[in-house]
């Protein structure tokens, strides 16, 4: 299969990459980070997740951040949500969109969201009702696509049939995510095959990469050889679950539009402002970045 002309650029950083840090961000620096991202060129930002603060501290800001960003038009503002008072709070604040999180490993689904696999559907099945009668699109993730830091490793086909089973509830895109970095692209094409196996087409999937062990953009571009046109990232490299040990940062949304247009793939976003913008956020974080 030929690389696709266009790739769309899922930007995870304000929500993914930010939800493990432990020094307190203050909230306007994260509606700045969101605002500097999407003045790049980002259509598609993923803002904060509507999840306890209990649970994720970082995150506890959210009707803050969704009121106080400054919304660009042509810009899709999206939020995680856990459940259906997550989804509740998110309708109020105005979400573009949604997204939920579903794990095609049994030990890391009761890990980090308290349920099994089937008791994760059971939840959302009333998250997708209310999505509907709002007409506000779902995303889905599904986590440990190339292994679990629990379980080791996680089959193809069980991959698939959580992303049906996601597809099948009205998730418009799946997003499969090797949340501790170990897929390679022999693994990412295995599971890939699998999934569209299912009849999900490729233009409804999505790579979610982190990259421990510096493999993210090998996997991209395998993806990207069968068809895959959107590829999830964090600005700067942050990120990490905290429910992962050893899941180090996303791939740097920067590193991902110098491949892209190294393969001459077309992004429409501002490589120098999306630099700029890392340089920003690690700044505040003093880290160095990407």
């Amino acid at each position: 299969m030929s690389l696709p002309s266009e790739v769309k650029i899922y930007e995870v950083g304000p929500r993914d990459g930010l939800q493990n840090e432990t020094q307190n961000i203050p909230t306007d620096i994260k509606i700045e980070l969101i605002e500097r991202l999407a003045d790049a060129g980002l259509t598609y930002i993923e803002a904060t997740s509507f999840v306890s603060p209990k649970a994720v501290p970082q995150m506890a800001d959210h009707n803050e951040v969704m009121a106080g960003i400054t919304r660009k038009e042509g810009v899709t503002y999206a939020a995680l949500i856990p459940n259906e008072r997550g989804m509740e709070n998110a309708l109020q604040s105005g979400v573009d969109e949604v997204a939920i999180f579903a794990s095609a490993s049994e030990e890391f689904s009761q890990k980090n969201i308290n349920c099994s696999i089937e008791e994760s559907y059971v939840r959302f099945a009333p998250v997708m009702e209310m999505a509907n009668a709002a007409n506000i699109p779902v995303r889905g993730y599904v986590s440990c696509v190339a292994g679990c830091p629990y379980e080791g490793e996680v089959a193809p086909e069980k991959v698939a049939e959580v992303a049906k089973h996601l597809y099948d509830m009205g998730c418009y895109e799946i997003s499969l995510g090797d949340t501790i970095g170990i897929g390679t692209p022999d693994r990412i094409r295995t599971m890939l095959e699998a999934v569209m196996a299912t009849n999900i087409p490729a233009e409804k999937l999505a790579l979610h990469c982190h990259d421990t062990h510096s493999h993210a953009l090998t996997n991209i571009e395998e993806g990207l050889k069968m068809g895959i046109a959107v590829v999830d990232s964090s600005v700067a490299g942050l990120g990490g679950c905290p429910y992962a040990p050893g899941a180090s940062g996303n791939v740097a949304t920067e590193d991902v539009l110098e491949l892209l247009d190294k393969l001459g793939i077309t992004t429409n976003i501002n490589k120098k402002a999306v630099l700029d913008t890392a340089e920003f956020i690690s700044k505040h974080l003093q880290r160095g970045s990407s």
